[in-house]
């Protein structure tokens, strides 16, 4: 990686920079997560299912996660998905993975993980954590909401 000097860097534009990280880093997290023939939104289920299992019915699941969409996902087809592939089930109105959804999610979880470790080479926690707070202050500064999600 090439060095530039603090004066060369402050021009830079942040909307350019943030933008190329996003695509970089979810496009590297997607190839990872297709190779379970999975998409964001199945992960994002999977995690928020697995993390409180029995609390989430359908409705609540989608107004919780269409925060985080930005391309019209329809997340019962999503659901659909898991149930049919027997990841996930309902009872009583309420979502639960199953042992396979578990496996499947232990799985991914590995590759995202190996893809977060080849993200943060050469980076350390100080360096890391000081980028998310200047980026939540500039999305605090433009009246967004810089809380954990």
């Amino acid at each position: 990686m090439k060095e530039y000097s603090q004066q060369e860097l402050a021009s830079q534009p942040i909307g350019y920079w943030s933008g190329e990280a996003y695509r970089r880093v979810v496009g590297r997290i997607r190839t990872e997560l297709a190779t379970e023939d999975l998409t964001q939104p199945h992960w994002w289920t999977l995690n928020h299912v697995a993390g409180t299992p029995g609390m989430w019915s359908r409705a609540k699941l989608v107004e919780r996660l269409v925060p985080f969409d930005d391309l019209g996902i329809d997340f019962d087809a999503v659901f659909d998905d898991l149930v049919a592939r027997g990841w996930m089930k309902e009872d009583a109105g309420a979502l639960a993975l199953t042992a396979a959804g578990e496996a499947g999610l232990l799985r991914a979880r590995d590759r995202n993980a190996r893809a977060h470790e080849q993200m943060h080479e050469g980076i350390g926690t100080a360096e890391y954590v000081a980028a998310l707070n200047v980026l939540r202050r500039m999305i605090a500064n433009l009246g967004g909401t810089s809380d954990l999600p």
